[in-house]
């Protein structure tokens, strides 16, 4: 039963997160409103000059500014969804979008940066403090920019 509430809850955050890209196109501010968080959490990793994701949510910028066309969409566990896109041989972006309750309450954007998820899992109980073996991380999801495996990007790591 709780299978089943994991892949609804997974269905329910990627049709949430994609009706944020639709709306985002649209520049249908009020749906935008209704999917975030009044206290949405924000990070960026990239060149300044490319917040366009915030400055879009913000008002800052018209939704015409950059038109995000997501690649792919995936959902890790029930609360993460990272959405991949690129634009040409110089632009690659990620996504990261936390959810809870239908609501987007984070959201962390990686700009022009290969991206590594990995999933982090606590020690378990008697086990000795420098406990570092495979078992504790496990990858997740990584990027996968078709058109730039030539290109040179930095690369981050992000642990859920």
């Amino acid at each position: 039963m709780e299978e089943i509430n994991r892949n609804e809850q997974e269905i329910q955050n990627r049709a949430t997160v994609n009706a944020l890209y639709k709306s985002l196109e649209a520049g249908d501010t009020k749906m935008i409103s209704r999917l975030l968080a009044p206290d949405l959490e924000w990070w960026f990793h990239g060149p300044q000059n490319c917040h366009h994701m915030m400055r879009m949510l913000t008002g800052e910028a018209p939704h015409t500014e950059f038109i995000f066309e997501p690649r792919s969409v995936t959902t890790i566990d029930d609360q993460i969804v990272i959405v991949e896109g690129y634009e040409g041989a110089n632009v690659y972006w990620v996504h990261v979008w936390a959810l809870k309750d239908g609501l987007i309450t984070r959201f962390r954007e990686y700009f022009n940066t290969w991206l590594t998820v990995k999933e982090l899992r606590v020690r378990p109980v008697g086990w000795p403090l420098n406990w570092t073996g495979k078992e504790s991380r496990s990858t997740v999801w990584r990027s996968q920019p078709r058109d730039l495996f030539r290109r040179s990007l930095p690369g981050l790591m992000l642990a859920i």
